[in-house]
């Protein structure tokens, strides 16, 4: 790799991406609070780290600190700044060939939107049927019927009004404070299009992560959930032809692919639970989620299943574009999962940056932050330098996990060679560098050891294999690769160190 290899960045979507949440990225005002005047200092870092596009958390005005209620969809929430800033940000990032995909809360508003506050005054309302109502009688069997889903612990989906005991009660699959929206109202249909207009082109950003996609219509109408987002990804591209949409789909790989029909990149939840279980097990295993926990699937393994979840949803969609990761916002963090053991978070970033999809790192992953549920723990302040000149770290709330005793601030990582930083951003470099890892598929290699993950993604006549060891001791490879471009430190007269990786010809 040369030098101006190693510094490019790959076009989104081939390249990296990095969830921000702007509450506790960088305070540019010295309130606390994370804002839009300090995510511009900050671009100049996402550059030198390597990421191609930035997935934005709520931005939008709202009573809640995570802001996935909306007051207001076509504004910045104050704390964060004004438009102007936003639009500062955006410009900034453009000049850096850095895209923006901001959270788009569609499936739900506030309970104090305008929208509702106006619905909720009676059935003759003209709002009123921009929300779910149904007679209490018709739904006493449901009212507290709902099941804990991966993505909600809420379990009532029918709520009263200020808990009247009134006639009719309105739907919310999250819970009251986060009313549904009804898509069955051509009316509402519009509002949405217009807004994601208004963002699109009005104000510029490049595409949208889907909140609760799965979740537009109740599960019992998947069919009419598939279809609507089919017709609004034909409404964004008429707007802008290629507008990214990713969405947000906690379920089995035959319901996913029926949404990829109208969102072709959907984040794959299951394989970042196969790679933290591979990583935190030692061996190549697939997972999946039941109920609390991960659970390893019988007679598959990571790259198998991966494998054949690529070939279900690319029958779906031609353009399908996996969105990978290893954990995000509603997770345990990756580094807690590990019980702090750099070598299994090192290895876990391996992993994600050299398989197929578009790898999205959740910020502060980079520099190891902790946290465990509840949410707030897993949101904390980002830690740019020591406590004492870190004018840029937000306090907006007391962190539990990712203190200075536990994670080393960035500066330090960055002075540090062999610092989980560093880790990250060579494997970065090398991804954004090569055509084989950024748009190439996956083919099985001989996987010749259970503690070994091993896999070829391929381009075209070119090929390029990677083994991972998982386990904590050196193991032998069947064979000695010749022409290893990456990790030939790695690599012992046959041997494949401890938690290593290398890529060969």
């Amino acid at each position: 790799m040369n030098e101006s290899e190693s510094k490019s960045i790959a076009d989104f979507p081939d390249g990296v991406a990095y969830e921000i949440f702007i509450q506790s990225w960088a305070d540019g005002n010295g309130d606390g609070i994370g804002d839009f005047k300090g995510a511009t200092q900050k671009l100049d870092y996402l550059e030198e780290l390597g990421v191609s596009a930035v997935w934005l958390m709520p931005i939008m005005p709202s009573p809640s600190y995570h802001k996935y209620d909306v007051t207001d969809y076509k504004a910045i929430h104050p704390d964060y700044g004004t438009m102007e800033d936003f639009k500062t940000f955006l410009s900034e990032a453009h000049k850096r060939n850095i895209k923006v995909v901001i959270d788009m809360i569609i499936n739900h508003t506030a309970a104090d939107h305008p929208w509702f506050e106006e619905a909720k005054k009676g059935k003759d309302n003209a709002f009123r049927d921009y929300y779910v109502w149904a007679d209490r009688d018709s739904i006493a069997d449901q009212i507290a019927k709902k099941e804990v889903t991966q993505d909600s612990d809420n379990i009532t989906q029918w709520h009263a009004v200020d808990d009247k005991k009134e006639e009719e009660h309105y739907y919310g699959f999250f819970w009251g404070g986060m009313p549904d929206l009804n898509f069955d109202n051509p009316k509402v249909r519009q509002e949405i299009y217009d807004i994601g207009k208004f963002w699109l082109e009005d104000i510029g950003v490049d595409g949208f992560r889907l909140d609760a996609a799965k979740h537009i219509f109740p599960d019992d109408r998947l069919k009419d959930s598939y279809e609507f987002w089919q017709e609004y990804r034909d409404k964004m591209r008429k707007i802008k032809p290629d507008v990214y949409l990713v969405g947000e789909v906690w379920a089995s790989s035959e319901i996913v692919k029926e949404f990829a029909k109208g969102l072709p990149a959907l984040f794959n939840f299951d394989l970042a639970g196969s790679i933290q279980q591979s990583v935190i097990q030692g061996k190549n295993v697939a997972a999946t989620i039941e109920g609390p926990k991960w659970v390893n699937l019988k007679n598959e393994d990571l790259i198998s299943r991966l494998i054949k979840q690529r070939e279900v949803f690319e029958s779906a969609t031609k353009d399908y574009q996996d969105a990978i990761f290893l954990s995000n916002h509603d997770q345990n963090r990756v580094m807690s999962n590990f019980k702090g053991d750099i070598k299994k978070a090192k290895m876990a970033a391996s992993i994600l940056l050299t398989l197929p999809g578009t790898p999205y790192i959740y910020y502060g992953e980079e520099i190891g932050m902790l946290g465990k549920k509840p949410d707030p723990n897993i949101r904390e302040p980002f830690l740019w330098t020591n406590s004492e000149n870190d004018s840029l770290r937000t306090s907006w709330m007391e962190p539990k996990f990712t203190l200075e005793k536990s994670v080393k601030t960035l500066d330090q990582q960055m002075e540090s060679p062999n610092s989980l930083w560093h880790h990250y951003q060579k494997w970065i470099q090398l991804r954004n560098s090569s055509e084989v890892l950024t748009k190439g598929g996956i083919e099985q290699f001989d996987n010749q050891n259970v503690s070994l993950l091993a896999f070829t993604r391929v381009l075209g006549e070119e090929k390029l294999h990677v083994i991972h060891n998982l386990s904590s001791k050196s193991l032998a490879l069947k064979s000695i690769p010749n022409e290893i471009i990456f990790g030939e430190e790695n690599h012992d007269n046959g041997n494949l160190k401890a938690n290593s990786t290398i890529v060969f010809k």
